[in-house]
């Protein structure tokens, strides 16, 4: 064992701001969501929707604005098609089947166990010792997430369920994992775009676009009191939601490791809550605010522990392992 110094990104400030900004959009997919699936979506229909969506419009506005991202080199696609299917399609069929058998708050807390299972991959497989910091931050962080979710309100045992969340959480580790590699070979946006592109089919054989009940995208939804189109809430969820948040998400892995993006990315439930408050009129419990306190501080120790240094095995040659290989 050697002792590394890993200078801190060139960009760690852009890229704690982009994961923020990516939670934030991820988190309102939630409070958008919910009204339009009361009116009468079911989740997949939902899923379908929000993906297809969000496709058709980064395939417009690529083709339109930097059409040369849509030549993709054959060495990339295996990249792009495994990005499309686990860290798009994936995860949100996972989750989706997850919280039709088990309690919505065990489902988030399963799949947002994704931080520790990077930080595993990052331990064992790059065969990089991470700062003790890092570790506790994770931990915080989980322990945080429980309470916002209140895991043991209305808790039952499924094992299907169960799988399907370990699934979930394995999808999302892959997320950060397949993201980091391919946003330092491939532009971001082109990257999502085609794994939007891929997601979306996949996700069609389940939920095929023309089974959508389209009678019911004209049909006011209760939105925070106003009635709101079904259509304009699913807009503003492919937009902001999917497109925006995967891109921003995506970007900021260029400028941080996958183990601080995935612990950083737990904001996404505390801002879905604090929105599902101000928008929807939902309550908070005295445990979900100290959660979210919890939370905060656990991601705020993983983000200074990332420009700690770090201790790196050695390949068989001598060599350092690079942290970010």
């Amino acid at each position: 064992m050697t002792q590394v110094t890993r200078p801190a990104p060139l960009h760690a400030g852009r890229g704690t701001l982009l994961i923020v900004f990516a939670s934030l959009s991820f988190g309102a997919s939630g409070p958008l969501a919910k009204p339009a699936m009361d009116a009468g979506l079911s989740p997949e229909e939902m899923v379908s929707a929000r993906i297809g969506l969000a496709a058709l419009v980064l395939l417009a506005v690529v083709a339109l604005w930097r059409p040369a991202l849509l030549r993709v080199r054959r060495s990339d696609w295996r990249l792009l098609v495994g990005y499309g299917l686990v860290g798009v399609a994936g995860v949100q069929l996972f989750y989706f089947g997850a919280v039709a058998r088990i309690p919505i708050g065990v489902a988030m807390l399963l799949e947002f166990t994704s931080p520790v299972l990077v930080a595993l991959w990052v331990r064992f497989v790059r065969r990089v010792v991470l700062p003790a910091r890092m570790w506790v931050g994770t931990v915080l962080a989980v322990v945080g997430l429980a309470m916002v979710a209140q895991v043991w309100d209305g808790l039952r045992l499924d094992a299907i369920g169960l799988l399907l969340g370990a699934g979930a959480a394995l999808c999302s580790a892959a997320y950060f994992i397949v993201g980091e590699r391919g946003a330092r070979r491939l532009d971001p946006l082109g990257m999502v775009t085609w794994g939007m592109v891929v997601g979306a089919v996949a996700i069609s054989v389940l939920a095929p676009p023309w089974s959508l009940p389209f009678e019911l995208f004209g049909v006011g939804a209760d939105f925070g009191g106003r009635q709101v189109p079904v259509w304009l809430l699913l807009v503003a969820c492919a937009v902001v939601s999917t497109a925006l948040a995967y891109l921003l998400s995506i970007s900021s892995l260029r400028d941080l490791p996958a183990n601080v993006v995935s612990v950083l990315g737990l904001l996404e439930p505390v801002v879905a809550m604090t929105l599902a408050w101000l928008m929807l009129g939902q309550s908070l419990t005295a445990v979900q605010l100290v959660g979210a306190g919890v939370l905060l501080c656990g991601a705020t120790v993983v983000q200074q522990a990332a420009r700690a240094p770090v201790v790196a095995d050695l390949l068989p040659d001598g060599e350092p392992v690079h942290p970010l290989r």
